[in-house]
C-alpha cells in the first residue's frame, strides 16, 4: 500500500492504494462471522424452540445483504411407524425468514438422521448489531427431535455480510 507526502510546509496530499468498503462492487463479501455449538439440544412438541445455534453480525452498510448458511446434524427418535414431520426456521430475532420441513417414517424405537442445510439471503435494512439463529419443532409428541447431542455433534451457522 504506497503512501505519497509531498509538500514543504506540511502534508498537502496522502495517496493510498487502500479499498474502501464503499469502493467494492455490489457483491462482494464484506465481512464473515461464524458460529458453532455442540450444546445438547431436544424438542418434542410442535412449539418452535431456539436450537441454541446462533451468531450475530453489525453490518457496515444498510443496503447490505446477509447471506446465512445453517449446517445442522441431528436425529429423529420415534415410538410410532407413522411419519412424522421435523421443522427447521432460519430467524432474525424473532422474525421467521425460512422454514424447511422433513418428513421421516421410521419403524419404532429407531433413530434416523437427518441434517438442516438451510440457506438464505436476508436484506435487515439496518447497521445494528443484528442476531440470527436456528429454531425446531416436531409435529407429534411421540417422537423428539435432537441436535448437537455429543461432543463430536457440531451445529455451524456463517453469516456473510455481501455489499448491495
Amino acid at each position: 500500500m504506497p503512501t505519497e507526502i509531498s509538500g514543504s510546509t506540511g502534508v498537502d496530499k496522502i495517496q493510498s492504494d487502500a479499498i474502501e468498503h464503499a469502493d467494492l462492487p455490489s457483491g462482494s463479501v464484506l465481512q464473515v462471522v461464524h458460529s458453532n455449538t455442540n450444546s445438547n439440544f431436544a424438542v418434542g412438541g410442535p412449539s418452535y424452540t431456539d436450537t441454541g445455534l446462533s451468531a450475530t453480525i453489525t453490518p457496515k452498510f444498510a443496503t447490505s445483504k446477509i447471506y446465512i448458511q445453517v449446517g445442522q446434524p441431528g436425529w429423529i427418535s420415534v415410538d410410532t411407524t407413522s411419519a412424522r414431520h421435523v421443522n427447521f426456521n432460519i430467524c432474525r430475532g424473532s422474525t421467521q425468514l425460512i422454514q424447511g420441513k422433513v418428513v421421516y417414517k421410521a419403524a419404532s424405537g429407531y433413530d434416523t438422521p437427518f441434517s438442516n442445510n438451510l440457506n438464505w439471503l436476508d436484506s435487515p435494512n439496518t447497521t445494528s448489531a443484528t442476531t440470527y439463529k436456528t429454531q425446531m419443532k416436531i409435529n407429534n409428541s411421540s417422537a423428539d427431535a435432537y441436535a448437537q447431542q455429543d461432543s463430536d455433534s457440531y451445529s455451524t451457522i456463517t453469516l456473510m455480510e455481501i455489499a448491495g
